[in-house]
């Protein structure tokens, strides 16, 4: 029996070393056959050329030449923001790109461009509002705990010293090499600025166990400390209509309503707005003294804060249950309305559906889903 067990664990090493050559091939192999030399790109009709290494993903090649694409998530193909039209080159189609194109994206060429390697030479065409896209520099002027595991980030800016967007767009954050992180990566945060205060950035960030962003922020990042960045992005944003507006968000999804807010109060809006913010119990919660102030500067705005768990020792005495069933008793009829929604994508479409079932149309629903 005991030779029986020595013959099975020499059987196993000798399996896990076999595969661990194999794997080392594969790595070596990789870098000596699949060199695809320098590529060319050019970009809308040869209004822009660039030239670069073979190899690397569409996304990051343009990146490296200041030519920056939305990618919320980061480059991992599960956010569908970076869609590009390749006229010609590319090859097939990816398993991981199927998902996120239509049948007349992909009839057109649309791509993700995380997901493509540049491989050949090829052509592309960027949307030219993309090319106003600039890099900063910042430093860190404040990090402010706002629950136990959400954070206010504060940034001064550098280089430029200034920025301009509208209400309910996102910059990307640069996360630089640390730990196990190899390469700097982006990741998207929704500005939770006063657009008129453009010479800082506020960010609400959410502790994301093993994120590579948000480990960096909660653990290493430092006031004082430099950052980079780049964008702003986004086409959500506030319509300038007269109808009641409904906002739902929940933990770090307030980042754009405080923006929204901001604007709303510069502009003297007398619309009536309802925000209702999901959480599970009384620690989830934040930043209430400045909706209050909100709530007493605009001339019809109601903070509504519902919690789905709270705590015996919490005297919750308002809204409970999920947030698609407080919405739901607050408005049966939503005929007349419009909504802004941001969150997880379950969050997102959960409240989709009870808005569309109370009769508001799906036209009237904007949203920022988180990747």
């Amino acid at each position: 029996m005991l030779s029986g067990w020595v013959l099975f664990w020499v059987a196993v090493g000798a399996l896990c070393a076999l595969c661990g050559v194999l794997a080392a091939l594969l790595v070596v192999a990789d870098r000596v056959l699949n060199n695809y030399g320098t590529r060319t790109i050019r970009i809308n009709g040869g209004e822009k050329t660039i030239v670069g290494p073979g190899g690397e993903t569409l996304l990051s090649l343009l990146g490296s030449e200041k030519l920056f694409i939305p990618s919320a998530c980061g480059g991992r193909g599960s956010c569908g923001l970076c869609k590009l039209k390749v006229t010609r080159g590319g090859g097939s189609l990816l398993p991981t790109e199927e998902p996120h194109l239509s049948n007349a994206e992909r009839a057109a060429g649309t791509r993700l461009a995380c997901q493509l390697k540049v491989r050949e030479d090829m052509d592309i065409e960027v949307p030219r509002h993309l090319f106003a896209i600039r890099q900063f520099r910042a430093r860190v002027a404040a990090l402010e705990p706002l629950t136990y595991d959400i954070k206010r980030l504060r940034l001064e800016l550098l280089d430029p010293e200034t920025i301009s967007f509208v209400p309910g767009q996102y910059v990307q954050l640069q996360t630089p090499v640390y730990g196990k992180n190899p390469d700097p990566v982006y990741r998207a945060y929704s500005i939770a600025s006063d657009p008129t205060a453009d010479r800082h950035l506020d960010l609400i960030i959410r502790l994301v166990p093993n994120g590579i962003c948000t480990t960096w922020v909660f653990t290493l990042l430092k006031v004082g400390d430099e950052v980079r960045l780049n964008g702003p992005y986004g086409e959500f944003r506030l319509h300038d209509t007269e109808h009641e507006m409904i906002f739902i968000a929940g933990g770090s999804g307030m980042a754009p309503f405080l923006s929204f807010l901001a604007e709303l109060q510069r502009q003297q809006s007398r619309r009536r707005i309802r925000y209702f913010f999901g959480a599970r119990a009384v620690r989830d919660l934040f930043l209430l003294e400045r909706l209050r102030e909100f709530e007493k500067n605009l001339a019809d705005f109601r903070f509504i804060p519902a919690l789905s768990e709270p705590q015996p020792g919490d005297n919750w005495d308002g809204e409970r249950g999920l947030i698609t069933d407080v919405v739901g008793r607050h408005y049966p009829d939503c005929a007349d309305k419009e909504a802004y929604l941001c969150g997880s994508p379950g969050m997102c479409d959960a409240c989709v559906k009870v808005l569309t079932q109370h009769g508001l149309p799906a036209d009237r629903i904007s949203f920022d889903k988180f990747a």
